[in-house]
């Protein structure tokens, strides 16, 4: 009886280990991932509402667009074309603790920027309207090796209401603001580099 007992004990703890862990999260952060789901298949036109940059802006006088390509139950992938420059997306994943956001940058023939993957995380609940994701550990290592480590003191804010999205980013003395009409959707663009054309890859 004891052996049976054991070997059902075994069984169940085996069953137990083998099924995914629950994909943890709480209101606020679905509610973000929510609004932007929603949008999902469409692209939006935008413009450079802020940038104290010094000298001229790389996105002066360029079309901008943000098109909500790919939606799962734990990821987003937004790519966001500067003119005829496809080589950014950013990536929104829920991870069990938060909500991460990356920005994948790639050369034309799809291979890695050296620059790619750096963002942050949530360390608060945040709205269901605004998440702020503080540069994480990976970021700041990266951008030190570059020699910027200025940005290492990043954080990256999205907000998203009914009728604009806004990908903002901040540290001391320096803001970049991006601020996109969800009223009126555009053609959605090709495909950014390194990405599959269909949708699903």
């Amino acid at each position: 009886m004891k052996i049976l007992t054991a070997s059902i004990l075994l069984c169940a703890s085996a069953v137990a280990f083998a099924r995914p862990a629950p994909l943890v999260s709480i209101p606020s952060h679905d509610g973000f991932f929510d609004n932007i789901a929603a949008h999902c298949g469409k692209a939006y036109e935008g413009k450079v509402t802020i940038d104290n940059a010094d000298g001229p802006s790389s996105f002066a006088d360029k079309t901008l667009v943000m098109h909500v390509r790919k939606c799962t139950e734990s990821e987003l992938q937004v790519p966001f074309h500067v003119g005829e420059d496809a080589s950014r997306t950013w990536i929104i994943t829920k991870t069990g603790s938060g909500l991460s956001l990356k920005h994948d940058h790639r050369h034309q023939d799809g291979t890695d920027d050296i620059s790619t993957m750096y963002g942050g995380h949530t360390i608060d609940a945040g709205f269901t309207n605004v998440q702020s994701f503080p540069a994480d550990q990976y970021s700041k290592e990266l951008f030190v090796s570059q020699g910027i480590a200025q940005s290492m003191g990043n954080t990256w804010q999205m907000y998203i209401y009914p009728e604009q999205f806004t990908y903002r980013l901040i540290r001391q003395g320096r803001e970049f603001r991006v601020d996109f009409d969800l009223t009126k959707p555009v053609t959605p663009p090709a495909a950014p580099w390194g990405y599959d054309s269909n949708a699903n890859n």
